[in-house]
């Protein structure tokens, strides 16, 4: 399904790539390629964005997005992707303002909406626990009413950068029901509230984006539930739906192939030669772009078939998405070397110069390399995603 050329879409596609290479911000784009972006940098990702109205591209005009149709959707991340723009924190934009302008009360569109789209707010996903994990539905923590309130007690675990949060959405089980899936409500709070305290979860790289959440007798109010009680499992599979489409990253993943293309035809192998020329390399290199490829046809048709697009089809992208970004960290870590086995503070922005016999490239490469492989595990593990696929082949889908 290639995108057909037209004077309307290539005039779209001029009018978005000067704006990536003329006024984004550019300091912003070379701090994502080495360094780790913090909260005012995000701010900055996101203002820069929201000044065209860009920040939520699938949102609907009359809730402040750009109301874009898929095509233009694609062309914009390729053009975002193509310059190294930074992806901004989903849990507000992706994740939660879709929901909020979907199945929440005028009043709840009032009171969140502009805080997104002016990053006035930033939100956190409170989903895994540390004894659920992908089984969603396995989840403990509980919210017990008391008059207009919901008090809530447990724990939350891998929540990324909930230490920027302002406000958190997550699930809690208000019943207990026969089907685990029932029983579970949609519940937005101020990471403020007495009670919350948030644990740093320090990764391998030494970077911190990943929390743990205690919660103990936290009061929230029964005004910040989405839509009814109870029905959280049907409003959160909604979100499922976006968030795994959002992994895929086409023009992303195609971008990294052409550097790594690049730096291996600089890169000696063993025998002298180029790495570019090395057989295996070669092979597995080609092998990832025509995955890419195949990815971004199945994506767009996804993006095309809109709210009629299967869990299975969305499964089959998650799984597919995740797994070629693991391929491509490895083919990174293949061109580094013994050099991939060194790590920087990448938080310093002078790293590089303290360094100057390790290339550039490493240090982030293996960053990336360990990250990834919890994509295959975040956002509904692999092996979930295949229970959906069976399950609707099953059926007879």
């Amino acid at each position: 399904m290639p995108l057909t050329s037209s004077p309307d879409l290539d005039a779209f596609r001029e009018e978005v790539r000067a704006f990536f290479e003329t006024e984004y911000p550019q300091d912003l784009i070379e701090k994502q390629r080495t360094g780790i972006l913090d909260r005012a940098d995000q701010v900055r990702n996101q203002q820069a964005l929201q000044s065209r109205g860009w920040l939520a591209p699938a949102w609907p005009r009359e809730y402040g997005g750009a109301g874009w149709d898929p095509i233009r959707r694609h062309i914009f991340e390729e053009e975002a992707d193509r310059v190294g723009v930074p992806f901004i924190v989903p849990m507000a934009v992706i994740y939660v303002g879709p929901v909020i302008y979907t199945f929440g009360s005028d009043e709840q569109k009032r009171r969140w909406l502009p805080d997104i789209l002016e990053s006035r707010a930033f939100w956190g996903q409170g989903y895994s626990e540390p004894e659920a994990g992908s089984d969603l539905a396995a989840l403990r923590m509980t919210a017990r009413r008391e008059g207009d309130h919901y008090v809530l007690n447990g724990t939350k675990i891998w929540t990324s950068y909930a230490q920027w949060a302002d406000w958190m959405f997550c699930l809690a089980r208000t019943s207990k029901e026969a089907r685990r899936q029932d029983g579970i409500s949609f519940l937005c709070l101020e990471m403020n509230t007495p009670g919350i305290s948030v644990h740093p979860i320090i990764t391998l790289d030494g970077v911190h984006h990943l929390n743990r959440i205690e919660f103990q007798d936290v009061r929230v109010p029964v005004s910040q539930r989405i839509g009814e009680e109870g029905r959280g499992w049907h409003y959160a599979t909604f979100l499922l739906q976006g968030e795994r489409l959002s992994y895929a990253h086409v023009s992303r993943k195609r971008e990294d192939l052409r550097i790594l293309r690049r730096l291996a035809s600089e890169m000696a192998g063993e025998g002298g030669g180029a790495m570019i020329d090395a057989p295996l390399f070669a092979a597995k290199l080609a092998g990832c772009e025509v995955a890419v490829e195949t990815l971004g046809i199945s994506v767009l048709r996804a993006l095309m078939a809109g709210d009629s697009v299967s869990q299975a089809e969305v499964s089959t992208i998650k799984i597919a998405a995740t797994e070629i970004a693991q391929r491509i960290t490895e083919l990174a870590i293949e061109l580094a070397a013994e050099s991939g086995a060194v790590f920087a503070n990448r938080h310093a922005p002078d790293w590089p110069a303290r360094m100057p016999l390790v290339p550039r490239f490493a240090p982030p490469a293996m960053a990336s390399y360990l990250f990834e492989r919890a994509q295959t595990v975040y956002g509904g593990a692999t092996e979930v995603q295949k229970n959906i696929v069976w399950r609707m082949l099953a059926s007879g889908y």
